[in-house]
């Protein structure tokens, strides 16, 4: 498995210097609108895709500035004292780190996907190829519109093949219609008697056919998706809820999961980024610490340990408080004037641990245990899809166990799972806050999809910072601005993209899904 991931990612990058030299291919006398299919097989834009999602591209640049620099932190999963990079818990201005996901995944992830679309379209010998890129397709672009809200979708990454140079912004109600259109009907079409891509790095790990596989993935996302509209259409929310029942994941075996090995081309961004641009910044926060303590969580010795001894025993972690920094003017900021910093300074708090924070560490892309959380809210709210007590519990049960995808050092016994469980059973009467706690505590190292489940339900419920010199009065970001880049290049639609935010490009402008 490990040399066939290698190959397929190092394919990858083959593509990525392919395309990087279009521009020199201008100056021969090949024909620029001549197909590439006989270039390259799409097989590999496939693995491209799934490998640029995971951020493996700019030596993971998205993930460090507004992954971890950003986004982690207004989650309270991390915190940090260097407001240079790591400003994320404090809400502080960072035009670079606020735009570097939008610039980057429309050159390394949507010009990648539009182009496995259009190479695959109307080609029987692509059938399953092809519904797969409609189902990346939608993966990538919902993580976008997720952090900007209004975002170029239905003319993006078409320069190529269309000369659309300067895309429309869509409204993200639109694009979240044709997401669910896409992959509803992308799925539904997958077909198990057709050709496997051999380009797959989610489910390639048997080297069989894994229709199967993509079909319960397609239908979790199409969950995910649904799951959004909670506040603005519930309607069409539980109309997809209700179609997908008994459609998606069924335990850990069916998470898609992207694998990495040492090398330049093949390793574990999220953990080369922290790993290189910080050795000591970046600690996990006292908020996601204490609640594992608190609960006494069998993962946390598996997720966590105090940098300066590699301590991991659970009693012994200790969470950095948001929203400080080290000296200044102001004493109620500076973390050493608080009475519990640590003796060892800085060093003395926790960090994630080497196992979750290693070059060859997995990136888990959408999980059983996410999906059970969702359908437990859908079935808290609107009484559809089962019992929430019991989805609830599965997803408690996965989300401790799927540890065990970071290798045998990670993995967490059935029956320590069950032990907690039991002395935390489901309770209705709390039973949304529990829900989407436990989803918040299984999407460390997915801080996207654990920003965007916060602002959808409120939970955990978070204590904002007020930190001096915040940009958001005090409150947790609501979404990304957009990079100072578009103002310039496509500073038409920018503008009346802009226009359509109440209160403009700004953290604290909501999206359409995000009502208060």
């Amino acid at each position: 498995m490990k040399s066939r991931t290698i190959y397929l990612m190092a394919g990858a990058f083959v593509i990525i210097a392919f395309a990087s030299c279009k521009k020199e291919l201008l100056k021969t006398n090949i024909n620029p609108d001549a197909t590439t299919a006989s270039n390259y097989d799409p097989n590999f834009l496939l693995t491209t895709t799934q490998l640029m999602y995971t951020g493996s591209t700019d030596f993971g640049a998205e993930n460090w500035q507004t992954e971890w620099g950003e986004i982690a932190g207004f989650i309270q999963h991390v915190a940090s004292t260097n407001t240079a990079y790591y400003s994320g818990d404090k809400y502080l201005n960072s035009v670079g780190n606020f735009g570097v996901y939008f610039d980057h995944s429309y050159i390394y992830q949507v010009q990648p996907v539009v182009e496995l679309y259009q190479l695959t379209l109307n080609k029987p010998q692509y059938a399953n190829l092809h519904q797969m890129a409609r189902i990346m397709k939608a993966l990538i672009f919902e993580r976008i519109t997720d952090i900007y809200g209004d975002i170029p979708y239905f003319q993006a990454g078409l320069g190529y093949y269309s000369r659309i140079y300067a895309p429309v912004y869509d409204k993200q109600q639109d694009i979240y219609t044709d997401l669910l259109k896409e992959v509803s009907q992308a799925t539904d079409s997958l077909d198990p008697a057709a050709d496997y891509p051999a380009g797959d790095v989610f489910y390639s790990s048997t080297g069989t056919n894994q229709i199967s596989e993509w079909q319960m993935f397609g239908n979790t996302l199409l969950l995910r998706m649904a799951m959004r509209l909670t506040k603005v259409d519930p309607a069409t929310a539980q109309s997809y809820v209700t179609k997908v029942q008994g459609l998606t994941m069924s335990s850990n075996a069916d998470n898609a999961i992207v694998e990495h090995a040492l090398g330049s081309e093949t390793q574990n961004r999220d953990a080369w980024s922290i790993i290189q641009e910080d050795s000591t910044d970046l600690k996990l926060c006292s908020t996601y610490i204490d609640s594992l303590q608190f609960n006494n969580d069998p993962r946390l010795p598996y997720m966590s340990e105090i940098f300066a001894t590699e301590d991991t025993t659970s009693a012994d972690q200790i969470g950095l408080p948001p929203g400080y920094i080290i000296g200044g003017s102001n004493p109620a900021f500076d973390i050493t004037q608080r009475p519990d910093y640590p003796a060892t300074g800085m060093d003395g708090y926790s960090r994630l641990n080497d196992n979750i924070l290693s070059y060859t560490a997995p990136n888990l892309i959408l999980t059983y245990a996410e999906s059970e959380f969702l359908l437990a809210d859908a079935a808290k709210r609107w009484s559809i899809g089962g019992s929430a007590e019991t989805h609830y519990k599965n997803g408690v049960l996965a989300a401790i166990t799927q540890l065990s995808a970071f290798g045998d050092a990670s993995t967490i016994s059935d029956a320590d799972a069950e032990a907690y469980y039991d002395a935390h059973p489901y309770d209705d009467a709390n039973g949304l806050s529990q829900i989407n706690t436990q989803f918040w505590l299984c999407t460390v190292m997915n801080e996207y999809e654990a920003w965007s489940n916060w602002r959808r339900t409120g939970y955990p419920a978070l204590t904002p910072t007020n930190y001096t010199g915040n940009v958001t009065g005090g409150t947790i970001p609501r979404r990304l601005e957009y990079p100072p880049s578009e103002k310039v290049t496509n500073g038409t639609n920018y503008n009346a993209a802009v226009a359509n935010l109440s209160g403009g490009d700004r953290l604290t402008s909501r999206m359409w899904w995000d009502k208060p």
